[in-house]
């Protein structure tokens, strides 16, 4: 168990290195003040969002941009609540154009469906995609309008966000999130772009039409992100790039009970294995052994006293480099100073951490998960 523990540390941190050198690779994009030139189409998937909707219109209405040179799409994909009346409510006196669409399923992914119906009514040019939980900052679309002019490129992703009230399980999402930010950044760094967030992607209507959008992966309820970014990738090598600016960051909300947390990773776990790049299932399987050593490590300690040394020295260098990592990666976002209370928050979820991932991947293989009321399969 040693000699394992030892060899899953050093490959882990070598991960953790080469993640770093590509998030400081990626140099941040400086916004310029000029006139805007692109249009955008917002497109919005929701279901069930009546809690979070008007937040999001507000967001929306507070947007620094020409109203003539942009529209939002809102795709209603069969809410049970009050989504389209809250929805209809906070649009009033609006003064950029809407439109409020109901989705037609005709996949097992109805986000997809959803995005596909928007994308075909859509007005502009470029298509610009987030979630019906989030919040987006006034110079959204500044941000974007100048990266695309700059590069000249056919997707851009953006940068998301987990807000927290401070709860340990809402700085517990916060955490797990900015460590797939770190992943992502790096990987745009590195040129071996593996993830990005539907939350915060812009793509060219053309680009999609030409790689017939998601079909070969709609047969999988979850990815519209991810399997879109392989997608451009293969079509047009060195077509896709990362906003790093925190002036695009888009915030997205926590999840209530961590029954929900899980059937969220699980959720995303469903599409790391139908990628076809191999890159992400390696760093997939090296993250899933280096947690299920921790998980299941302190079973040996009963046998061993040496192996308890030896096991809270790994655990201690694990935690180090994944606060380093994060922290970091928060700071470039938010600026903020690293309290107490957070850095014992996230010992206490560096504890729990491992233990989750096991049980998401575990119940990823059992083959189904619920996500707003609905049931799928992996």
């Amino acid at each position: 168990m040693m000699y394992l523990g030892f060899i899953l540390l050093t490959l882990y941190l070598f991960l953790i290195l080469y993640v770093w050198i590509g998030v400081v690779k990626l140099k941040p994009f400086v916004l310029e003040k000029k006139n805007p030139k692109n249009a955008f189409s917002i497109v919005i998937p929701f279901r069930n969002e009546a809690e979070h909707l008007p937040q999001l219109v507000h967001s929306l209405k507070q947007l620094n941009y020409p109203h003539e040179l942009f529209e939002v799409l809102f795709v209603d994909d069969a809410s049970e609540d009050d989504s389209v009346f809250e929805l209809s409510n906070a649009l009033k006196d609006c003064v950029f154009p809407f439109k409020i669409i109901r989705n037609k399923r005709v996949s097992a992914s109805p986000k997809k469906d959803a995005i596909t119906l928007a994308v075909a009514k859509a007005k502009s040019q470029w298509i610009l995609t987030t979630d019906a939980d989030c919040i987006v900052p006034k110079n959204w679309l500044l941000c974007f309008d100048a990266y695309i002019h700059k590069t000249n490129l056919h997707m851009v992703c953006g940068p998301v966000f987990y807000s927290s009230n401070g709860s340990f399980l809402q700085n517990f999402q916060q955490f797990d999130g900015l460590s797939l930010q770190a992943v992502t950044i790096g990987g745009f760094g590195h040129k071996h772009e593996i993830l990005c967030n539907g939350a915060n992607i812009a793509f060219k209507k053309e680009t999609f039409n030409q790689v017939n959008g998601y079909n070969g992966n709609n047969h999988i309820a979850s990815g519209d992100d991810i399997f879109l970014l392989e997608k451009f990738k293969l079509h047009i090598p060195n077509s896709v790039g990362f906003l790093k600016t925190k002036h695009a960051l888009v915030t997205t909300q926590p999840e209530h009970t961590f029954n929900q947390i899980i059937n969220q990773r699980v959720r995303w776990a469903s599409k790391t294995t139908k990628q076809q790049n191999w890159i992400p299932k390696a760093i997939g399987l090296l993250v899933f052994a280096m947690n299920l050593y921790m998980a299941l490590g302190w079973i040996f300690v009963f046998t061993d006293i040496k192996f308890l040394t030896f096991y809270l020295f790994v655990f201690l260098i694990k935690i180090l480099v994944d606060g380093f990592l994060i922290f970091s990666v928060g700071t470039f976002f938010r600026k903020k100073t690293v309290s107490s209370s957070s850095l014992f928050q996230f010992l206490i979820s560096s504890f729990l951490y491992p233990i989750s991932t096991v049980v998401v991947c575990i119940l990823s293989l059992l083959g189904a998960y619920q996500w707003k009321g609905r049931s799928f399969k992996t």
